[in-house]
């Protein structure tokens, strides 16, 4: 088999292969890619967010910036996608939304993170943002989405 035409199977493969093209290739999604991806992530994010209100539209569709790849992580024994997306690439500091997905793609969670712009470069976003949660995570979920954004360098 040429290399060429190799690749050209392994593209194809990946991107039509779905959830099993996307475990064999781990943390290859980003967030704003993720809808467009698979009709189920869709639905399902559709279900998670259904009775929110004022939620902004890059969150509602997921189409802000994202910068990092989602990953593997384990929580409770079930295997989940998890990634951030900021509201664009210049504030993210300010408004970004951590999100999870289950690997049977039935649940969606995510964590909505606002600090107020302007915050001095002194101040600790920590302290000043505020939190929503979206699709009534439990303490185990909350705590792995936590996690996530504290692997953020300039989170502190």
């Amino acid at each position: 088999m040429s290399r060429m035409l190799f690749n050209a199977l392994v593209t194809a493969l990946l991107v039509g292969g779905g959830s099993a093209a996307m475990a064999a290739n781990d943390g290859q999604v980003r967030a704003n890619q993720l809808l467009g991806s698979d009709p189920e992530y869709r639905q399902t994010w559709q279900k998670t967010i259904k009775n929110e209100e004022r939620l902004p539209e890059w969150v509602i569709n997921l189409s802000g910036s994202s910068a990092q790849q989602m990953s593997a992580v384990t929580e409770d024994g079930d295997k989940y996608l998890v990634g951030p997306l900021c509201e664009s690439d210049d504030n993210c500091t300010y408004k970004r939304l951590i999100v999870a997905f289950s690997w049977d793609k039935d649940e969606a969670y995510g964590m909505l993170v606002e600090v107020p712009e302007g915050l001095p470069s002194d101040k600790s976003p920590t302290r000043h943002a505020d939190y929503r949660w979206l699709g009534e995570p439990d303490d185990g979920m909350k705590k792995l989405l936590q996690e996530q954004l504290k692997r953020d360098p300039n989170w502190y």
